[in-house]
């Protein structure tokens, strides 16, 4: 991999990005970088970004060998400096430049929403793995894979990663084979840059509700709504959930650079301009079946039509299924590759059920929002088997950021009418894990709750919430897999929700006969 200045300031200034270059002295560049710590290798191009940025990171940088910097100023550095006017847009050109393009050798399916993406993207990477040869790349919340073999596979760091690292990542996933890709498309890769210039061959909006609004993140929702309807304008064909709030809007962006032959709209109920219309057949804590209908002639020319069932529980996730069918049908999958993977795809903290002996019924989940919270316990009080029967929920709100999820907290629950609930700690950061708790439970109807608590130890919370139940389902919500907490700025080591709650039931003794 290389890029020569010629072709770094061609580039800038074809997208308008160019101020001017100081120092032209470097030529060609071997590597990219914008962490001082990692560059390696002589003739380095460093990225100065962020609004963190110190004058000592390049200082490092270029002792470390780097010969070049894009920044919005020029520093006092004996090296080149390439000065642009949007330093996040421009390392998404260049990176993508340098790793000479991947994404035009990959199939790219993005996928955005408020909730259900991992829920989505697993189901779609599960439901290519046939009619790809398992050459299917992953970039998502929980897991990135770029290879079959299982160095190729780690943990996520972002939802979508840095502009340089999600290049490089698609160039990894290429060269070791991969032709498909699908991924995760957050609404701060907009917000910040991350994708910029990058086309989608499908662009998937699940759903959208007020989130990730406030300090350190998006200011409004109409902020939050555009950053993730840009996936829809970046996007060949559009997948589109009719019973979205602002779906006219979502339309009329996608048809500003789509041929609206190239949009499929789907729903639960049918309504006109509809192309697949899906049916809830049965939904319990195991598995969901839905049956399918193609509405429009060019939905029935993907030969979808039938009846799937979802290996993760809850009704709520039929919509999310049904937009991976669609995606996967696009990308040259058929309906009986799909309805074989679905039946089998497993996401690591999603929907996870523990069944107990005389202990109730534990529910795992990364419900961390509003929607997601009130669906989940609303979905689990529907299971429950008699009057008396309780749902207990564990959980917290972020620190730093989401925080309107502690006012949606309170709403859900109270909605709900959730029997008991235990507010512990969910990655505070910075913040008063016990300040967090207070805020939530501050918009919790007391009359509409049976009882509220706290307990500032996640696994302690964890505990008791198993222990007094009976019969009762247990909610633990927020963290899923997540084997860490975020406390003022460190990643602090969580066996993860699911390691904890199993370690109670085995200390309990309730494990239920195989």
């Amino acid at each position: 991999m290389s890029l020569t200045l010629t072709e770094a300031v061609a580039l800038l200034k074809e997208h308008d990005l160019l101020v001017t270059v100081v120092n032209q002295n470097a030529t060609e560049f071997q590597a990219v970088e914008y962490d001082s710590r990692k560059v390696k290798t002589a003739n380095t191009l460093f990225f100065c970004k962020g609004v963190g940025f110190q004058p000592r990171y390049l200082a490092l940088a270029v002792e470390k060998g780097a010969v070049a910097y894009v920044a919005m100023q020029a520093y006092d550095q004996p090296v080149t400096g390439i000065i642009v006017k949007d330093d996040q847009k421009a390392m998404a050109l260049l990176s993508a430049a340098f790793y000479d393009y991947p994404q035009n050798e990959l199939f790219v399916i993005g996928i955005t929403g408020t909730k259900g993406k991992t829920t989505t993207a697993y189901f779609t990477t599960n439901a290519l793995e046939t009619s790809t040869a398992k050459k299917t790349a992953l970039i998502s919340t929980l897991n990135t894979v770029l290879g079959p073999k299982p160095n190729q596979t780690f943990k996520s760091k972002l939802t979508t990663p840095e502009s340089m690292d999600l290049f490089a990542d698609m160039r990894e996933a290429v060269d070791n084979g991969m032709n498909h890709l699908v991924m995760e498309v957050s609404s701060q890769s907009y917000l910040k840059n991350r994708v910029y210039g990058l086309k989608f061959d499908v662009g998937i909006f699940l759903n959208i509700s007020p989130d990730h609004i406030g300090r350190n993140e998006h200011p409004t929702f109409a902020n939050y709504l555009y950053c993730k309807e840009q996936l829809l304008v970046n996007a060949k064909v559009c997948i589109i959930n009719r019973e979205i709030e602002v779906f006219d809007q979502l339309l009329q962006a996608a048809k500003a650079t789509t041929d609206p032959d190239k949009i499929f709209v789907f729903s639960q109920t049918e309504q006109p301009g509809v192309d697949f219309v899906y049916h809830s057949l049965e939904s319990n804590l195991a598995e969901s079946k839905f049956e399918l209908q193609a509405k429009s002639q060019k939905a029935q020319e993907l030969a979808l039509t039938g009846e799937y069932v979802a290996s993760v529980p809850g009704d709520y996730n039929e919509g999310n299924a049904t937009a991976a069918i669609i995606s996967a049908g696009l990308a040259g999958a058929t309906a009986p590759m799909i309805q074989a993977a679905l039946k089998q795809t497993h996401i690591p903290g999603r929907m996870e059920v523990l069944p107990t002996k005389g202990h109730g019924t534990v529910y795992i989940d990364y419900a961390h929002d509003y929607a997601s919270v009130k669906r989940l316990v609303a979905f689990l009080r529907a299971q429950t088997q008699a009057k008396e029967d309780r749902v207990i929920v564990v959980l917290g709100a972020t620190g730093d950021k989401g925080i309107s999820r502690r006012q949606g907290f309170g709403k859900a629950l109270s909605e709900e009418r959730a029997d008991y609930v235990i507010l512990t700690t969910d990655d505070p950061g910075f913040e008063d894990p016990k300040a967090i708790a207070e805020e939530i439970d501050r918009h919790i109807d007391h009359d509409q709750v049976g009882h509220v608590e706290y307990i500032a130890d996640r696994a302690s919370a964890i505990e008791k919430a198993i222990t007094m139940s009976k019969n009762d389902m247990v909610v633990i919500a927020g963290k899923g897999a997540d084997a860490y907490q975020k406390v003022k700025g460190q990643d602090l080591p969580y066996p993860s929700d699911l390691v904890v709650a199993k370690q109670v039931i085995e200390k309990l003794g309730a494990q239920p006969k195989k």
